[in-house]
């Protein structure tokens, strides 16, 4: 008996390991296979995004080719060509429904002489930096000569109302660089190139001269556009560089008698036509239903337009491109929009949301990148908590990217027409801080984009537009 009891404890001792083996073996199986079924929705899709958009870079090529083609001022013919370029890259990457859709748009032009000097009895004649704004009217040829007030607000030339009659008012505020985000601080300051000319025309002024928009302190002008008021005289209108700005304010300090000559030869020209450029990926179960992508394809003429808004143009055709050349089917059309004339009033958007080709479309959303072909941080979503809740689910696609939010805040000058037909409004939102060193400025040009960070925010906006396609909000 005791015999027969060890053997069988030889032969338990035997079989225990094997069950517990194959026990473990199992559980490990399981526990893969749940992890398997469980895997987050579309991470897959998104890392062979990923993984394509980072080896091959084709956002810094297009944005090459375009920038090229030189400043892309409205209505110019670099416009012209680069509204070509754009519908012949698109036909290349084999999209559907490629199309040029007509629009009206201004025609202003800087022209030369463009100088201005200051005459000081205390330090003889210096020459300014400066830059025309967008819409201004050209100063008479022979140039204005007259003395400045310097003020910061529109408050103080209220105030001083009475000392601006028949000088040149200098704005000289600054922006305010207390604020994490630069756009904020531009927002706050651009009041006085908007509309400096017709608060100093309204105080008797016969110029305005207004600091520019930029951080950095440097020599070159950044310009942009300016708006005028039927009931009030127009006045030429001219921004100056900061490094410009600070030497007339200082002088102005020792020599407030001092005069600055200022000659501009810009001008208006009537109206002519342009287009907005269209290409997409028709959805396969509800092609009427449009996921928007865009950028604009107009730009200042003092440098090359890369980042603003070459950037944005390169990045929603290379968002169309991955998803091509991977063979992905969106179940709604994913469409890029290149629009023209977004920085001389914005009728490319306008045309487009009204036109009669959008009747039988329903825009679900529109993501617009316009702030620049920097390192992206995330997505700013308008329309409410619902479609923002809706979206922060997907959020964790965008880690691997070194994006982590999705926040209330969407929108853009292009597709904010889209929002009165039900859009939800989405911006890509990159890293802010060097953006207005180069914004409507001679330095906005291809060497001033990293390709890397430009990809990126291409990579994104492919995602996101698959998942949009795919989920609807």
């Amino acid at each position: 008996m005791p015999e027969q009891t060890n053997d069988a404890k030889k032969s338990l001792l035997r079989i225990v390991p094997v069950f517990l083996l194959a026990l473990l073996s199992f559980s490990l199986y399981s526990l893969h296979g749940q992890e398997r079924a469980e895997k987050p929705a579309y991470q897959e899709t998104a890392g062979k995004i990923l993984e394509k958009g980072l080896r091959e870079e084709q956002a810094f090529v297009l944005l090459e080719k375009l920038t090229n083609i030189g400043p892309r001022l409205t209505g110019s013919t670099q416009a012209a060509a680069a509204v070509e370029l754009m519908r012949q890259e698109m036909q290349a990457l084999g999209l559907d429904e490629i199309h040029l859709e007509p629009i009206r748009v201004e025609r202003w032009v800087r022209g030369e002489p463009e100088e201005a000097k200051i005459t000081s009895t205390l330090a003889g004649i210096i020459p300014l930096s400066i830059s025309a704004l967008g819409g201004s009217i050209p100063t008479p040829k022979e140039g204005i000569a007259a003395q400045v007030l310097e003020v910061k607000s529109f408050e103080e030339l209220k105030r001083l109302r009475e000392k601006a009659r028949g000088k040149i008012v200098f704005f000289n505020r600054a922006m305010d660089r207390s604020f994490i985000d630069s756009f904020h601080a531009y927002g706050q300051a651009a009041e006085q190139r908007v509309s400096g000319a017709v608060q100093a025309a309204r105080a008797g002024a016969v110029a305005a001269l207004v600091r520019s928009l930029t951080l950095r302190e440097d020599d070159f002008p950044h310009t942009g556009l300016m708006n005028y008021e039927p009931i009030f005289r127009r006045i030429p209108a001219a921004s100056i560089s900061t490094k410009g700005a600070n030497l007339l304010s200082d002088l102005l300090k020792k020599d407030p008698n001092l005069k600055i000559d200022l000659k501009l030869s810009c001008r208006q020209l009537p109206p002519v036509g342009s287009h907005n450029v269209v290409g997409q990926i028709s959805g396969s179960e509800k092609p009427n239903e449009i996921i928007l992508m865009c950028g604009h394809l107009d730009s200042w003429d003092l440098g090359s337009g890369a980042h603003d808004d070459g950037a944005g143009c390169a990045q929603a055709v290379e968002a169309l491109r991955l998803l091509k050349e991977l063979g992905v089917k969106p179940k709604r059309t994913i469409r890029a929009v290149m629009f023209m004339n977004e920085e001389f009033g914005g009728s490319g958007g306008r045309d487009y949301a009204s036109s009669k080709d959008r009747k039988k479309e329903i825009h679900l959303a529109a993501i617009e990148s316009d702030r620049g072909g920097f390192l992206p941080f995330g997505f700013g979503v308008g329309g409410g908590q619902q479609a923002l809740k809706s979206l922060q689910r997907w959020e964790y696609l965008f880690k691997p990217l070194g994006m982590f939010w999705i926040r209330e805040g969407g929108g853009g000058v292009d597709i904010s027409p889209l929002a009165k037909k039900g859009a939800v409004l989405i911006g890509l939102v990159p890293e802010s801080h060097k953006y207005f060193d180069f914004h409507h400025s001679a330095k906005d040009v291809l060497s001033a984009v990293h390709p890397r960070e430009l990809e990126l925010g291409a990579i994104a906006m492919a995602i996101f537009a698959y998942v949009i396609a795919q989920e609807g909000i």
